[in-house]
């Protein structure tokens, strides 16, 4: 059995800790081909997130060679803020929004090792933002690339609550 969360960031609501982090959710942009969730009974799949900002991807490279592991740690937390963007999409509002598991890819050299320090990184967002309905299972995949030779992408399935 999991232990309580501290909660590290204070505010009585998640919107609330979000604006105390300094971080607001952004606007997703659509695509042809996909859309940000899809939901199935009461459970929302969210398409894979990549590290954009106002459009613009935030970095590109492999972890290990030409990215360092703090600059992949920034860019899987700003993945994360993405998810939760769709999430608020899909749900209404983030308050409303429980994690359930989430996925994370990692570009890195085949002797990186620590994809689960990268996907660290992104959990401690969620877990801040929305407290105990952030906590989830989790899965740390290195991959040999992603698209855009982006360093991370994450994928997440939630509920409402």
């Amino acid at each position: 059995m999991s232990q309580p969360l501290p909660q590290t960031v204070k505010g009585d609501s998640a919107s609330e800790r979000l604006q105390a982090l300094g971080l607001k959710l952004p606007v997703l942009a659509g695509t042809t081909y996909l859309v940000p969730h899809r939901t199935v009974g009461s459970t929302v799949h969210l398409s894979g997130q990549l590290p954009f900002k106002d459009g613009e991807l935030l970095g590109r490279g492999v972890v290990g060679r030409d990215v360092e592991l703090e600059t992949a740690r920034s860019l899987a937390r700003h993945a994360a803020l993405n998810c939760l963007a769709a999430a608020v999409q899909a749900v209404g509002d983030l308050d409303r929004v429980r994690i359930v598991q989430m996925l994370v890819f990692v570009a890195s050299t085949p002797d990186f090792g620590e994809q689960s320090q990268v996907a660290n990184a992104a959990s401690e967002l969620l877990i801040e933002v929305l407290g105990e309905n952030g906590r989830h299972a989790r899965t740390a995949i290195g991959v040999a690339g992603l698209p855009l030779n982006t360093p991370v992408e994450i994928q997440v399935i939630c509920t409402a609550v």
